[in-house]
């Protein structure tokens, strides 16, 4: 019989090293991978009961670590790492591939008339809704009346970016003026990811020590965490929304699309979707998920509530959300 696994394995954190970015973009690869997507609840519940005994100290008879950490990793991709509350299906991060390829590609086709750019501008607005609320950091409910006003204000700014810079484009190169998706796609990430997590910024979000201890919640931690998430999200965005377009123009001057123009939208959602399936899992890797900073940063009084309570505490840890 083989020996019973280990329950000293710390399957709190990573598989992977996450001080490096090679560790990281392992660990998101995993985290990303769109087939999460297609697992059944009884997959995800036997996965997260693994988990769950796992870390009372139970270890399932004839478990492996390879599956252990394979049922850590479904475990992830669909529960909320502060709350563990079960995540909505299209906003975890294993459907940021299929989703975002659909939406964005569909944004750089019909982009020229101003009824087909507001249409998947706020598809694309109520998409990002529902991921930044998911992925949120922290486990404070955010009311329906904040819900609400979050996504409203966020879909008006990004609707009214796109056309603006579609108005801008017509004085521009048809090239050009196939960037304006990302133009508006960039623009909007800063207005919707600050609306929709606005109750961090307000009430801040939970900071640990290096050993998991709560030390209180900060503004700070969370003006950090979103800056770090809207910088990732551009750059996410960035290789399908910038390389498609010189593509797309090149070939829509061939023979090939001339006569069936009817396969633009199938190409161009292909090219982003290949893009994608890189880019997601590199740029959520540019920064660690448990980010830090010196606790000097800190608001003042939690400062002195820190150091008064945990004088050898130097650092805090936070989770960024997505």
């Amino acid at each position: 019989m083989a020996a019973e696994l280990s329950t000293s394995i710390n399957i709190k954190e990573p598989r992977w090293d996450q001080s490096t970015f090679v560790g990281r973009a392992k660990h998101f690869f995993t985290v990303t991978d769109p087939r999460n997507i297609l697992l059944s609840n009884d997959q995800l519940e036997k996965a997260r009961q693994i988990i769950h005994n796992y870390k009372q100290g139970i270890v399932t008879p004839g478990l492996t670590e390879d599956e252990l950490w394979k049922a850590k990793y479904i475990f992830d991709s669909a529960f909320h790492p502060d709350t563990g509350e079960k995540m909505i299906l299209i906003g975890r991060m294993s459907a940021q591939v299929p989703m975002n390829m659909t939406i964005t590609g569909c944004m750089m086709t019909f982009y020229k008339t101003t009824p087909a750019v507001v249409f998947w501008q706020w598809i694309n607005q109520s998409f990002n809704a529902i991921v930044n609320y998911t992925n949120r950091s922290g486990d404070a409910p955010i009311t329906v009346n904040q819900l609400g006003t979050a996504y409203v204000s966020a879909t008006t700014g990004a609707v009214v970016t796109a056309l603006g810079l579609n108005a801008l484009s017509k004085h521009v190169s048809p090239l050009l003026g196939r960037f304006v998706p990302f133009a508006a796609v960039a623009a909007a990430n800063c207005i919707n990811i600050p609306l929709m997590r606005q109750r961090e910024l307000k009430h801040g979000i939970p900071v640990l020590d290096e050993n998991d201890n709560r030390l209180g919640e900060s503004s700070k931690a969370a003006q950090q965490a979103i800056t770090q998430v809207v910088v990732s999200r551009i750059l996410m965005a960035s290789p399908g929304m910038a390389i498609p377009p010189f593509l797309m123009n090149t070939l829509e001057k061939k023979a090939f699309l001339k006569r069936f123009p009817w396969m633009n939208a199938p190409i161009q959602v292909g090219l982003v979707g290949f893009c994608l399936v890189f880019a997601t899992p590199l740029c959520c890797a540019l920064f660690p998920q448990k980010s830090s900073m010196s606790v000097s940063r800190l608001e003042p009084e939690l400062q002195e509530k820190i150091r008064a309570n945990h004088p050898g505490v130097e650092r805090v840890y936070f989770n960024k959300g997505l």
